[in-house]
């Protein structure tokens, strides 16, 4: 691997962490949720996100394993890395979700 290439996917990994903060999309910091279906429609962007994280990992992956010109190591592993972070923040939120949601359960009323 080239310095060159080293260069690009470093440029690419700090841009993505300029757009994200401790994991979480800058959308959905800035958002307030004002009501359930507001909820809804966030979560339910988050999922399709990952999802198409995802699906573009799975590509970049099998365009490489066939050898099309074009699709380098690097990119296929910084799309691999991507779909990996994002499906570890889900599992977080997922998480979290859970213990809340326990939480209030266990409130005595």
């Amino acid at each position: 691997m080239s310095s060159m290439e080293i260069n690009r996917v470093l440029e690419q990994i700090r841009a993505l962490q300029s757009q994200t903060k401790i994991g979480q999309p800058q959308a959905a910091q800035t958002q307030q949720v004002n009501a359930p279906g507001e909820f809804a429609n966030i979560l339910r962007q988050g999922l399709s996100a990952v999802s198409q994280t995802e699906q573009r990992a799975n590509q970049m992956t099998e365009a490489f394993e066939r050898g099309t010109p074009g699709v380098e190591l690097p990119q296929v592993m910084l799309e691999v890395s991507k779909a990996s972070v994002s499906l570890k923040a889900v599992s977080e939120v997922r998480n979290r979700l859970i213990s809340a949601y326990q939480d209030i359960m266990n409130m005595q009323l």
